[in-house]
């Protein structure tokens, strides 16, 4: 399916890389590298040169933590998303929140995507979306409270939940007047799941794919790679890579990361392995 995020397209056989920019002092792996305004801009400078179509701007972290009210998010994110999409008018600008009110407040400045990681925790989201013509991006969290980490949760098939959900958030959205070829699909590894349940969806993300709707994954530094390979953050590139390669082999779309030029490589290879891409010159045995 063709991804149209509000002014700009990508055929099929595109991948998108979503550079990961936290506004946030206290984020999980950069530590708030990119809490102050410019430190922030540099980052978005950095990944944009290194080719991410899109950066996702978030203003909480996703861990428990200190409550963040709706207005100090807003200030955390609104003006930045502004002064972004004025110096860069092409870039694909997504926002990491799950309040429809700070939705509204960052497409009337420019935000091109909505990215709810809490599955849909404001159902006025979707309508938000719809009225500025946005992408959304629906995500599976098992119906879990937002900013709190799962607990002895269970499923009888990860799989088929993570489907049923993230399809009916997208019709959801669709019926709400988004645009077919806006709504995105994510998983949502380690929210709402265990480590054998994020591993099972990796696994399986081609019945995802199947579905047709676009996938989406997050999977970067995530827990349930160090927790595999029993490893802290920032030791898990290698790790986060190796579930990049199946998840690209499984034909997801878009991969929102913390390394661009690494998680690049790793997909356009997969992709060409996999006959959806061709090299960039092949010239062995021709020349």
């Amino acid at each position: 399916m063709t991804l149209r995020l509000r002014s700009r397209s990508f055929a099929d056989d595109q991948t998108l890389m979503m550079a990961i920019v936290n506004r946030t002092p206290d984020s999980f792996y950069d530590r708030g590298a990119t809490w102050a305004e410019d430190a922030a801009f540099a980052r978005v400078e950095f990944v944009v040169a290194q080719g991410a179509e899109m950066v996702d701007i978030g203003g909480i972290k996703a861990a428990p933590g200190v409550e963040i009210t709706v207005a100090e998010e807003k200030a955390r994110v609104v003006d930045f998303v502004a002064r972004v999409r004025e110096a860069f008018p092409d870039l694909v600008i997504s926002v990491d929140t799950w309040r429809a009110e700070v939705g509204e407040a960052v497409c009337a400045v420019g935000a091109d995507v909505l990215n709810d990681a809490w599955g849909g925790a404001d159902p006025e989201l979707v309508d938000v979306a719809a009225a500025h013509d946005a992408a959304i991006i629906c995500t599976h969290t098992g119906g879990v409270t937002v900013r709190t980490r799962p607990h002895r949760i269970g499923y009888d098939d990860v799989v088929a939940a993570a489907i049923a959900d993230t399809t009916a958030y997208a019709e959801r959205a669709l019926a709400a007047g988004v645009d077919r070829h806006s709504i995105v699909i994510d998983p949502a590894h380690d929210f709402g799941k265990n480590t054998f349940h994020s591993l099972e969806l990796t696994r399986r993300l081609d019945e995802m794919v199947a579905t047709g709707w676009p996938v989406l994954v997050s999977l970067s530094n995530k827990d349930f790679v160090g927790e595999t390979l029993d490893l802290p953050v920032g030791s898990r590139l290698v790790g986060t890579l190796a579930a990049t390669s199946v998840c690209a082999l499984a034909g997801a779309r878009i991969y929102r990361v913390h390394e661009v030029v690494e998680t690049r490589q790793t997909v356009d290879m997969v992709w060409s392995i996999a006959g959806r891409r061709p090299p960039a010159r092949a010239i062995r045995g021709l020349a």
